[in-house]
């Protein structure tokens, strides 16, 4: 339901990254040549302007649970392309091994990228080498899965609904905490004590990004869903033309709430706030709506779709 409808379904990858792709996906995340014997996964991005889909081969090192990457690009002075694509849109698929999962690729900043590549370079000390060839700072990405590896694999599209919406209500949390949190760092250098923070919070931008974007595509593929819905169960007409309805009236808070993340550097603390609870509570109004209308019907349609009943 989260997919992007207009996205080409085949990513693309570079000549001299095809074998590489090729021979990690045929032997379960393993690879010979220059990397073998490293840590190695596959970062599928969606690119910043063109909107199409490229794979890249990345290493990868884990520090306290976290799956971070470098965007070292061997030392240039230039950002690789998968960072400048996961900052317009941090939505990313990950393939590590034999799993493959949806993740929010987050930026860490600060005190904690300084202390995490420092981290990484005692793991990994080609990373020590790769910043010093350099001026730039090397981001450290952090790779968030979407869903709790733990939970309940859905086996039809109500537990997925669920799913889904359990992670939106999540990433709408991270958005609320995060903006918090920047309002009051805010407030503590007002009087001109401390130096100003460094623009917005990646985190915080990250995180409103996924929301937003990932509301829009499950809203999307669910339009796509309902003729079908409508088609078996013509008593759903009037939920589906509510749902319809709401939609449009979250696509425009959705916008609201991107332009109010936007301003927030200079916006009024306690209109912010305001504003943010008022979307807030519309649009977990309309999660929670939905789940109750549609539940008792998708519960009947196996997930993933074409699985046994």
């Amino acid at each position: 339901m989260t997919q992007n409808p207009q996205a080409p379904t085949e990513p693309h990858v570079s000549d001299f990254n095809a074998p590489v792709v090729a021979e990690f996906r045929a032997d379960g995340g393993r690879v010979g040549g220059i990397f073998e014997g490293g840590d190695l996964l596959l970062l599928t991005t969606v690119g910043a302007r063109s909107g199409a889909k490229y794979t890249t081969p990345l290493g990868f090192v884990r520090v306290e649970g976290r799956l971070l990457v470098v965007a070292s690009a061997g030392g240039s002075d230039r950002h690789p392309d998968w960072y400048r694509n996961v900052l317009a849109h941090p939505m990313v698929t990950v393939e590590l091994g034999t799993e493959t999962f949806g993740a929010v690729a987050v930026p860490t900043e600060g005190t904690d990228r300084d202390r995490l590549f420092d981290e990484i370079v005692r793991q990994v000390p080609g990373y020590g080498d790769y910043q010093k060839g350099t001026d730039r700072i090397l981001p450290v990405v952090a790779l968030e899965q979407r869903y709790d590896e733990g939970a309940q694999v859905a086996t039809d599209f109500a537990e997925k609904l669920v799913e889904i919406h359990a992670w939106l209500r999540g990433q709408l949390d991270h958005v609320r905490a995060e903006a918090e949190a920047y309002l009051a760092d805010r407030a503590e250098r007002s009087d001109g004590s401390v130096p100003p923070a460094p623009g917005l919070s990646l985190q915080l931008r990250q995180h409103c990004l996924a929301f937003c974007e990932s509301l829009r595509f499950h809203h999307d593929n669910e339009e796509l869903m309902f003729p079908r819905l409508e088609e078996g169960d013509p008593d759903l007409a009037r939920t589906l033309d509510r749902l319809r309805e709401e939609h449009r009236t979250v696509d425009r808070l959705r916008g609201e709430l991107e332009a109010l993340i936007a301003d927030l550097a200079t916006a009024d603390p306690e209109r912010f706030r305001s504003e943010l609870d008022r979307m807030s509570a519309e649009l977990i109004a309309h999660l929670d709506y939905e789940e109750a209308e549609l539940f008792p019907v998708l519960s009947a349609i196996p997930f993933p779709p074409g699985a046994p009943a």
